[in-house]
């Protein structure tokens, strides 16, 4: 079996009365991009602190490239890059200047230095603003600065938390696309977000934690099977009585129904010919409705039965 980039066994992470890491089992293998999905407070920013040895731990162990992560561990450091929610640059700094700076720390050659910050620029789409102080920068743009200070020294391994926080639609596309090609030039990527529909466009593998704990992990298409909804289906409708409601509760694989400012939800288990049934119910009652559609699992509705939260609570 392939050694695992990352490996985190039974750690757990104290602060005082709280256990922010509840025995935390992890795995990731080279060539993911690794999801790490939880609500605020489960322990997701603690355990990206602890594989990069920034924070003590109680018990367990954590391994970087087959090997236990210490704070001086400088030769597993320079194979590691970090792009964290908050933005990281020095504002006396041009764009090209803060690139080369943090290039700088683990590429000592100039010429090879050069080389990396030319294409770190490139690759996130800067070339226009390598004389621009950050300052100057919109907020899409200086994330993707953040991100070219974290990869340009060309590591194997990059934590990226929350990259996409607060930009526009371009910047967070052109983001999303340069995560999967540093995957494909030979990345591995721990990634979080609380944008689901960004996790299942670019994730192989996700875990979901709360409370310190892993309570789920799989691909996105094993983790929509965890659960019990197979569709939800939605219908717009002007009226509808709670006596109808009550039937439609009790037809066949639908185990819930909600009907919230004339849209009508209906969840329901995995089977065929739920929305044929449905409609029938409504012509056979007379039941005027509009528009119709029915939607598979999202990551986002395997995160709300899993864990009983909304992720970005």
């Amino acid at each position: 079996m392939a050694q695992p980039v990352v490996e985190i066994e039974n750690l757990v992470k104290r602060y005082k009365e709280l256990v922010a890491l509840d025995h935390l089992n992890l795995r990731i293998e080279e060539g993911e991009i690794f999801g790490l999905l939880g609500p605020n407070g489960s322990g997701k920013t603690t355990t990206i602190s602890c594989i990069l040895a920034l924070l003590s731990f109680d018990k367990g162990s954590v391994k970087v490239f087959g090997k236990e992560i210490e704070p001086d561990s400088y030769d597993l450091k320079r194979n590691i890059g970090v792009v964290l929610q908050n933005v990281a640059v020095f504002e006396a700094l041009t764009v090209y200047e803060n690139i080369d700076y943090f290039c700088g720390l683990y590429i000592k050659d100039k010429a090879t230095r050069k080389q990396y910050v030319e294409e770190a620029v490139r690759f996130v789409g800067l070339e226009d603003y390598r004389k621009f102080l950050p300052k100057k920068l919109s907020g899409g743009l200086l994330r993707r600065l953040n991100i070219a200070c974290g990869i340009a020294h060309k590591p194997k391994l990059i934590i990226m938390d929350e990259p996409t926080v607060a930009v526009d639609p371009q910047s967070r596309n052109k983001i999303l696309e340069g995560i999967k090609q540093l995957n494909e030039q030979g990345a591995t990527i721990i990634y979080t977000s609380h944008y689901m529909e960004e996790v299942e466009q670019i994730c192989t593998q996700i875990a979901i934690v709360d409370k310190g704990r892993k309570i789920a992990e799989g691909t996105k298409e094993e983790l929509k099977l965890m659960i019990r909804m197979g569709e939800k289906i939605h219908l717009d409708i002007l009226d509808i009585t709670p006596e109808q409601i009550e039937e439609i509760r009790g037809l066949e694989h639908v185990y819930q129904v909600t009907y919230e400012d004339n849209q009508l939800q209906i969840s329901c288990n995995r089977g065929k010919h739920n929305l044929v049934r449905i409609l029938a119910y409504m012509q056979e009652h007379d039941i005027g409705f509009g528009r119709v559609y029915s939607e598979l699992p999202t990551l986002n509705d395997v995160f709300l039965e899993i864990t009983g939260k909304e992720l970005r609570d």
